[in-house]
């Protein structure tokens, strides 16, 4: 007999001589694909694994993304636990850190070739952002790739004209930060209420207004920023009169001022003060008064993002508390001996392991231009509660140790709590899947 052969849904559909499968219910079409082998020639040639949505699930990394994997765990290793702890408590920039990213090509993941880039996707970004996280840098390990990669890369590769492209892909390839001006304090989750305005005036745009928790501004060479050019009562539609620009960074005409905050202390977050902004009309990224949809192509990447961060928090928090269990005895045996200890870790475990798997498949359906907000914010629901837990359950294991800065795990407490709040809260992802999920009525 020969080796079996693992064949797509087309290759299915030759072979079974024109067959049409392609009215038939999705679960139907699988069990009448498996059932109809014995119509094929040769049967016993054909391999047939789990089929979803008529292909063939493949869970095999291939070389460039075990490589991506492989390479993020050796930095992460190199800047672990001890390294994020000092310059937390110093809050200093990990200047070293950002350096070996650009080094190694990550800051360039999801920029075309021809701009110096590895022209791969969101789903090999998530995997660097997870193995980062996971292998010992925790939240930044998503953090700095989050700001200038997604931000700044995947809004340009997407939107950007040729010459906007040439500008910026380049450089951000070699190393330019970038950030993101979006939230507002008097709007906050709500982008459809931003006020920021930027008004036409000879060949330009005059920009005013005021962001809030603007991450990486203070250091930013480039801003993706969210302005109003049609007010809000004159626009043919409610998502619509909102525009993206590109701005240089730093500019008189902008003043960042850092936020005191509970973590993620290496990097800082500020407050946004815009006057009388002059941009030239080319720096408008996309279509003038589109901006909202526009954004959506960044905001979905985030949260697939902060997902692949709490998987990689979690991953990090259990692998430390695992350690400590085995070696930690009291009243004579290893406290991880105990089902107390045991069960909240293995629970935690299986839900990250889930939550995982559908912040894939989001990515992957961003990478195919498919919609993927529902699993983005189902994704980052599951990823939330399951890393949360997981550092929860870690800190338990430590007890008292787990509250000292040396052991670590009150950072990843204060990092994974973080997520919970943004880049969108727990409750608005809830609120999304219930009502664009589920279809339910709209709850706020």
């Amino acid at each position: 007999m020969q080796e079996p052969r693992v064949i797509d849904y087309q290759t299915w559909e030759t072979e079974l001589h024109g067959h049409d499968f392609q009215n038939v219910p999705k679960i139907a079409e699988t069990c009448a694909l498996v059932f109809m082998k014995e119509l094929i020639s040769e049967p016993e040639d054909i391999l047939v694994t789990e089929i979803l949505g008529g292909k063939i699930l493949d869970f095999e990394l291939n070389v460039e993304q075990k490589m991506i994997v492989e390479t993020a765990s050796e930095i992460a290793q190199d800047f672990g636990p001890e390294y994020w702890r000092e310059k937390d408590k110093k809050h200093e920039f990990p200047e070293d850190f950002w350096k070996v990213l650009v080094e190694n090509g990550f800051s360039g993941i999801v920029i075309p070739e021809k701009y110096g880039g590895s022209e791969m996707g969101m789903f090999e970004m998530i995997l660097a952002m997870e193995a980062l996280a996971s292998e010992g840098c925790g939240l930044a390990g998503t953090w700095f790739l989050c700001l200038t990669s997604v931000f700044g890369s995947l809004s340009i590769v997407k939107h950007g004209n040729d010459s906007q492209k040439e500008e910026y892909l380049p450089r951000i390839s070699k190393g330019m930060e970038f950030c993101l001006g979006l939230t507002e304090p008097d709007a906050g989750t709500n982008t459809l209420a931003t006020k920021t305005t930027a008004v036409p005036k000879g060949g330009e745009y005059v920009i005013n207004g005021e962001k809030i928790f603007i991450s990486g501004a203070d250091r930013a060479e480039g801003m993706i920023l969210i302005t109003r050019t049609t007010p809000s009562e004159k626009a043919p539609k409610r998502t619509l009169g909102l525009s993206l620009f590109l701005v240089d960074l730093p500019n008189p005409a902008i003043e960042v001022v850092p936020i005191e905050k509970h973590g993620i202390n290496y990097s800082k977050t500020c407050e946004v003060f815009i006057s009388d902004l002059r941009i030239p009309e080319e720096k408008m990224l996309g279509e003038r008064d589109k901006g909202w949809y526009l954004i959506l192509d960044t905001l979905n990447p985030e949260r697939m993002s902060f997902s692949a961060a709490s998987v990689g928090i979690g991953l990090l928090a259990i692998k430390k508390a695992v350690e400590y269990a085995k070696e930690r005895k009291v009243f004579r045996n290893p406290i991880g001996s105990h089902q107390a200890i045991q069960f909240p870790l293995a629970d935690a475990k299986a839900k990250i392991e889930a939550a995982r798997l559908l912040n894939y498949r989001a990515a992957w359906l961003y990478d195919k231009g498919q919609p993927c907000g529902a699993e983005a914010n189902m994704a980052k629901v599951a990823a939330v509660e399951a890393g949360f837990q997981a550092v929860y359950h870690a800190m338990q294991t430590f007890g008292g140790y787990g509250y000292a800065l040396e052991y670590d795990v009150e950072r990843w407490w204060r990092e994974i709590n973080l997520i919970r709040l943004a880049p969108i809260t727990h409750q608005m992802a809830l609120a999304f899947v219930g009502e664009h999920v589920l279809g339910l009525p709209k709850s706020y």
